[in-house]
């Protein structure tokens, strides 16, 4: 089951650029069936309430964002996991596209 997030009244901001999404042993992940490479980008995400960092997934091309810069999440979903005692949410996105300063406003 896939559950996404309602991103509505949410910014996001580009706070550590996209790195390759690795293993336990150093190794860039892909994604099982295609083959694309996994990548990871840190952002904030902010609303009324406060805000989180969260580090998001995308498969493909790495995004074209920049520290500091407004973004798009498209399609973010979150997974709840639990690997030997630790548990968390991962999070992926289908893309983080940047904002114009246009869009950043409405």
């Amino acid at each position: 089951m896939k559950i996404y997030v309602d991103t509505t009244g949410i910014t996001f901001t580009v706070a550590k650029k996209a790195q390759p999404k690795v293993d336990e042993k150093g190794n860039q992940r892909s994604e099982r069936g295609t083959g694309r490479p996994m990548w990871q980008t840190q952002v904030v995400a902010l609303d009324e309430t406060g805000g989180e960092v969260i580090n998001v997934t995308t498969v493909g091309e790495i995004p074209s964002v920049e520290v500091g810069q407004f973004v798009a999440v498209e399609a973010l979903e979150a997974k709840a996991w639990a690997t030997n005692g630790r548990n968390g949410t991962a999070f992926r996105a289908a893309s983080l596209k940047p904002l114009t300063s246009t869009s950043a406003s409405k």
